[in-house]
């Protein structure tokens, strides 16, 4: 069965919505983070080497009921828009802490058979950063905490740099029907 419409995206550029979730969860899972970095936990997998800092942090056996209830509403999201069933996806997913003066370069997410890419927002303070997609003109997009941004895995996009005094923090996905190792 075919999952993906390849003219999901043909109408519109992006999809966004708004968590169900409070702000206590986005903080619950961002403490949780934070104390794993803080203990430099093995759980942490570390990828995407730029500009001095690893752009990706997977956790390698997560533990956390806030962070438990984001996955299943992004899949849920994400099940809703593509017209399958969540069970029918598979979710790899990774942070993206972006301290101060960090940026994130054009890339895409279309290197293996990924239906869908997001991103959800947990930390966000003011001027830290926009999401940027590469379109003519290039669109801009400010974010908030709690939002949900699905696209096109094709779709090149970056992230403006933070000009905050403080960290922005979030989560990337991918959907697809890949085996999660």
């Amino acid at each position: 069965m075919e999952l993906f419409n390849p003219g999901l995206f043909a109408d519109q550029l992006l999809i966004q919505r708004h968590s169900g979730l409070n702000h206590q969860h986005f903080q619950n899972c961002d403490d949780y983070l934070q104390l794993l970095i803080s203990q430099e936990s093995s759980q942490l997998l570390k990828s995407h080497y730029f500009h001095k800092r690893f752009e990706n942090i997977e956790i390698s056996e997560p533990k956390n009921r806030s962070l438990d209830l984001i996955i299943d509403e992004s899949l849920t999201v994400a099940s809703s828009i593509l017209k399958t069933e969540p069970d029918d996806l598979n979710i790899k997913y990774w942070f993206n802490l972006m301290q101060p003066g960090h940026i994130t370069d054009w890339h895409s997410h279309d290197d293996l058979d990924e239906l869908l890419s997001g991103v959800v927002y947990l930390v966000v303070p003011e001027n830290s950063g926009e999401l940027l997609f590469k379109t003519q003109p290039e669109t801009r997009l400010a974010v908030v905490e709690g939002l949900y941004i699905f696209f096109d895995p094709a779709m090149r996009h970056a992230v403006s740099k933070n000009l905050s005094e403080s960290y922005r923090l979030s989560i990337g996905m991918n959907f697809g029907r890949y085996s999660i190792s």
